[in-house]
């Protein structure tokens, strides 16, 4: 029980196959209380939450006004939080084929806004509620640093929310609060699916990866869980592959 008496918010929730869902087992499993910050359909998002006994809450996080009230139901419900998981992104579908250099002013506005900035406006409206020792987790993917073939705008977002990690793990560090990103292989969720050619990668991917497989979304849930928990007190501003080995191979 590695989190009994935790408390924390996750966002990005959409529906089973979704990673944020995978950590949000994960942590229940391990005692922990979750409110689940979600956009889309409530009804499924309730069916999700009662199976891990946690609260629901609607948030827009392009709107500030919608992450502070997220927070005001978050102090209500628990008072004090433990863990964040920000598990968001988005870019309009259009932007996520052909090529970067097309990319529109819109697109890379909203991009950006959903991907990373988003984390940055929940982190600064939690700050007041996180207790000491807290643990925000972000996901990430191996866009930010590589050329991916449509991957295009998003790959630039994530690059930001990887620098943003950083900047934040050093504010809040001096009340012990860390904050962690987690670099996943592919892995079929809704939202990659959007890519254009996402089904080529994943089929692709097991024959470069170390591990010669895919990654599942429940090893991805088991890193947030170590990252989240105590036993990764000493780790923060970190980007963490889970991958296969994917990343660390030269060809």
């Amino acid at each position: 029980m590695l989190m009994e008496g935790k408390k924390g918010v996750v966002f990005g929730v959409a529906n089973k196959w979704s990673i944020a869902w995978a950590i949000s087992k994960a942590l229940h499993r391990e005692g922990a209380q979750i409110i689940l910050a979600y956009l889309g359909d409530e009804e499924k998002i309730k069916e999700l939450a009662d199976e891990i006994n946690a609260k629901i809450y609607p948030c827009d996080v392009s709107k500030d006004e919608d992450i502070t009230k997220l927070f005001e139901f978050v102090g209500k419900e628990f008072g004090k939080i433990d863990f964040i998981v920000h598990s968001i992104a988005f870019a309009p579908k259009e932007a996520l084929q052909g090529r970067y250099i097309d990319t529109s002013r819109e697109a890379f506005r909203i991009a950006l806004d959903i991907s990373a900035y988003s984390l940055v406006k929940i982190v600064k409206e939690a700050e007041n509620y996180l207790n000491d020792n807290s643990a925000i987790v972000t996901m990430t993917y191996l866009g930010s640093v590589r050329a991916v073939p449509n991957y295009n705008v998003m790959g630039v977002a994530k690059a930001a929310l990887e620098s943003s990690v950083r900047y934040i793990a050093y504010d809040l560090g001096q009340r012990g609060i860390r904050c962690n990103a987690i670099s996943a292989g592919p892995i079929k969720t809704l939202a990659a699916r959007g890519i254009s050619g996402f089904m080529s990668m994943y089929e692709e991917y097991p024959k470069r990866a170390a591990l010669r497989r895919n990654v599942t979304a429940e090893e991805v849930g088991e890193t947030a869980l170590f990252l989240l928990s105590h036993m990764s007190s000493g780790i923060t501003g970190e980007v963490i592959y889970v991958d296969a080995g994917y990343e660390m191979m030269g060809m």
